[in-house]
């Protein structure tokens, strides 16, 4: 039944996302016409007001040439606008003897799409673009690359720059002529040619991402690195032992660097039992704001809107399979209450029932990122 009282409930939240006007902080709200869950006046509002940025955020996770071949339907530009998220740090990894040619065709795909919807998205060159974006309720879009196989010379870092690319991941997670990567049985950091790498990327102002990276060459590049650098999607090894998670050295080092770390909802990296959910998902948050302060941690969901259980079957079945065993794999990738393409919302309720303030939520949304990305970017 419609009641006067439903209407004004409506009407309050629709003022939330349309102006960003204070309200009071009473009340649940259910904000989206395609979604029954419902919301807080307090997490829209946050949500609203701040810069949030997933610093590993594929716009799909799509292997056809069609997912990036056209424009987007009206429900997809509909579900990027209403995300909550203001940046998406689109990243794939490339790698082996085809890693240029590859490497190029990912930037121009994506980037083709992002200028053919550009009702909805627009490119990165400088921070102060995604300011923009969010004034413009658009969303910005950042190339960067899980690999930089693609540098096969110094000189090419600047030429990948001017082609748009802003963050590189200096290994995937095998070896590779910088460093060596997470799976690997042996790592000897840092090599003479990444140290090289890493200098060039801050002369350009491409920052240096060590996500998939092993322990040693983590700490190398945190140390090489005179700029501050990024974990831009990894959890925390003192919650969850696996080669692909950080030490509490690796975060320690990182942060007194000012760098920043993006938590990841993949199932594996979060938990190693059932249930996992988004709670789980935030006491690797906790535990990088206990270890070393609010100011360098965000969000890296390495995921898209609509998370990877929701893949067409062969081309999932082909992901699972390109990995090595230490991964462990479960049934699920995604994690409960961070797999749909509101979850940023999600997200922000779980920080408020763990008695994070609005401002150290925004913080954590995208505003420690941003600040990162505004001193390492030229």
């Amino acid at each position: 039944m419609i009641t006067r009282r439903s209407v004004l409930k409506s009407a309050a939240a629709a003022t939330v996302l349309s102006t960003g006007l204070p309200m009071i902080n009473m009340g649940q709200y259910q904000a989206f016409a395609d979604s029954p869950t419902k919301y807080s006046a307090k997490t829209m509002r946050a949500v609203e007001r701040a810069i949030v940025i997933d610093m590993l955020g594929p716009l799909k996770i799509n292997f056809a040439p069609e997912a990036y071949a056209g424009r987007m339907t009206d429900a997809e530009a509909e579900m990027f606008r209403t995300s909550g998220i203001t940046a998406f740090h689109n990243s794939i990894g490339t790698g082996g003897p085809s890693a240029v040619e590859d490497t190029l065709s990912f930037i121009a795909a994506w980037q083709g799409y992002v200028g053919r919807n550009s009702h909805v998205f627009t490119l990165v060159n400088t921070a102060a673009d995604i300011d923009r974006a969010k004034a413009e309720r658009k969303v910005a879009v950042i190339t960067g690359l899980q690999n930089s196989e693609h540098f096969r010379k110094k000189e090419d870092v600047k030429a990948f720059y001017q082609l748009g690319q802003r963050c590189s991941q200096l290994t995937y997670n095998a070896q590779n002529l910088l460093g060596s990567g997470s799976t690997e049985r042996v790592d000897g950091g840092v090599t003479d040619f990444g140290v090289e790498i890493i200098q060039a990327m801050n002369e350009v102002g491409m920052l240096v991402d060590v996500s998939h990276c092993g322990d040693k060459t983590t700490l190398d590049a945190i140390e090489i690195s005179p700029k501050p650098i990024a974990i831009t999607h990894s959890n925390c090894r003192a919650l969850l032992n696996h080669p692909r998670l950080k030490s509490d050295e690796a975060i320690q080092k990182l942060a007194a660097k000012g760098g920043v770390m993006g938590i990841t909802a993949v199932r594996m990296f979060v938990r190693d039992k059932e249930p996992t959910t988004i709670e789980h998902f935030v006491d690797h948050i906790d535990h990088v704001v206990k270890l070393v302060g609010i100011e360098h941690v965000g969000i890296g969901s390495d995921a898209d809107l609509n998370g990877y259980d929701d893949m067409p079957p062969d081309q999932l079945k082909m992901l699972r399979g390109s990995y090595k065993a230490s991964y462990g794999f479960r049934d699920k990738i995604d994690i409960e209450g961070f797999d749909h393409p509101k979850k940023v919302f999600d997200l922000t309720e779980a920080l408020f029932r763990r008695g994070y303030s609005e401002q150290n939520v925004l913080a954590v949304l995208g505003g420690n990122f941003r600040r990162l990305l505004g001193s390492t970017w030229l």
